[in-house]
C-alpha cells in the first residue's frame, strides 16, 4: 500500500486521490497482490464490482456494492481524466462497461522499484499533457453528435443513447413537429437538457429524487407533453412507471402523451405484453409509423 500512494503522490495526484479506496483501484487494475512486484502487472478489462470483489479477496478490505459511485467519483473519474485509465467505449449502463489501465501507465508501473524508475517517471510526465488530450480525443470520437432545441451536444456512445438520438432527430419532427426538448438524460451526464423553469411553470413537482422520463418534449401551439422512455433493455411504459410520472405531473394541465420507443421491432415484442394501455408505440426501424394501444382514438393526451 505504501508503494502504491507513492506512486499516485510521484505522480501529482491531490491527497483525496492517494487514499486507500484510491490504492486499492490502482491494484486492482494492475492485478498486483500483496506478495507481487510491480513488474508483473497487467491491465485487463475490468468492472468496478471486480474491484471490490478483487480488495475483498487480496487485501481483505469489504467494500459494500453500493459504494460504487463512491469509486468512480473519488478514484475512476480522476485516474481517467489523467489518462491513467481507460473506459472501452460501452455504455455506462451497460453490462459490459470496462476500464483498464492505459498501455503508457502500464508501462510505467513496471518500472516501479527499478532504477530506471525516475527516468520513466520523468518521461511520462513530461508527455502527460499530451496524453490527455489523446485519451480525451479518443473519448470525444466515440461520441454521438444531436442537435437539440437548435444547439449541439453529444450523447455518450451506447444503444439507448442511440435511440434517445433517433427520438431527438426522428421521431420528434415526425409527430411532435416545432416541439421543445424540456429534458433529456445522457447515460453519463444525467441532466443533458433540463429545462427547470419551463417544467416548473407547467406544474412539474421536479425535485433531484424523481425519475424523469428519458426524453420530455413540449409543443406549446397544442399544449401537448410528450413523455418517451427510450427502451433498449428495461424501463418501458407499464403501469407501475405511468403512476410514477402522474405522481410529479399531478398539477400539470398540459395534454399528456406517453411514448414507448424501441430501436427495432424484435425489443418492441419482447415488451408488447408489459405496455398499457392509452398509450403510444414509437420503433426506430419504422420512423413513419406508430403504434397506439388506445382503441378510441389515434396519437393525442390521455383523458
Amino acid at each position: 500500500m505504501t508503494d502504491t500512494k507513492m506512486i499516485l503522490k510521484e505522480l501529482g495526484m491531490p491527497p483525496k486521490q492517494q487514499a486507500d479506496l484510491c490504492c486499492f483501484v490502482l491494484l486492482a487494475m494492475s492485478n498486483v497482490k500483496e506478495t507481487d512486484l510491480w513488474s508483473t502487472a497487467t491491465n485487463q478489462w475490468i468492472r468496478i464490482h471486480d474491484i471490490i470483489a478483487y480488495t475483498k479477496e487480496n487485501y481483505g478490505i469489504a467494500y459494500a456494492e453500493n459504494s460504487r459511485e463512491t469509486f468512480r467519483k473519488q478514484a475512476i473519474h480522476h485516474f481517467r481524466n489523467a489518462a491513467f485509465i481507460e473506459d472501452n467505449g460501452k455504455a455506462t449502463n451497460s453490462p459490459n462497461y470496462r476500464y483498464r489501465l492505459t498501455d503508457e501507465m502500464l508501462s510505467l508501473i513496471h518500472s516501479f522499484g527499478a532504477e530506471n524508475w525516475d527516468k520513466t517517471k520523468t518521461d511520462f510526465l513530461s508527455a502527460h499533457e499530451t496524453l490527455i488530450d489523446l485519451y480525451a480525443s479518443k473519448r470525444d470520437m466515440r461520441k454521438m453528435p444531436v442537435r437539440i432545441n437548435g444547439e449541439d451536444f453529444t450523447f455518450s456512445p451506447g444503444k439507448h443513447n442511440q435511440l434517445q438520438k433517433a427520438i431527438i432527430e426522428e421521431f420528434a419532427p415526425r409527430f411532435a413537429p416545432h416541439s421543445e426538448c424540456l429534458y433529456v438524460g445522457d447515460t453519463i451526464e444525467k441532466d443533458l437538457v433540463k429545462n427547470v423553469d419551463k417544467l416548473k411553470e407547467l406544474g412539474f413537482a421536479i425535485t433531484l429524487h424523481d425519475k424523469m422520463p428519458d426524453v420530455v418534449l413540449y409543443s406549446e401551439e397544442k399544449n401537448w407533453l410528450y413523455f418517451i422512455e427510450s427502451v433498449t433493455s428495461v424501463g418501458p411504459m407499464d403501469p407501475k412507471r405511468i403512476r410514477e410520472i402522474e405522481e410529479i405531473t399531478e398539477s400539470v394541465i398540459a395534454g399528456k402523451i406517453y411514448v414507448t420507443a424501441f430501436l427495432d421491432f424484435k425489443t418492441f415484442k419482447k415488451f408488447s405484453e408489459t405496455l398499457a394501455w392509452e398509450t403510444e408505440v414509437w420503433i426506430a426501424d419504422m420512423p413513419n409509423h406508430m403504434i397506439h394501444l388506445n382503441g378510441d382514438k389515434f396519437l393525442g393526451p390521455r383523458s
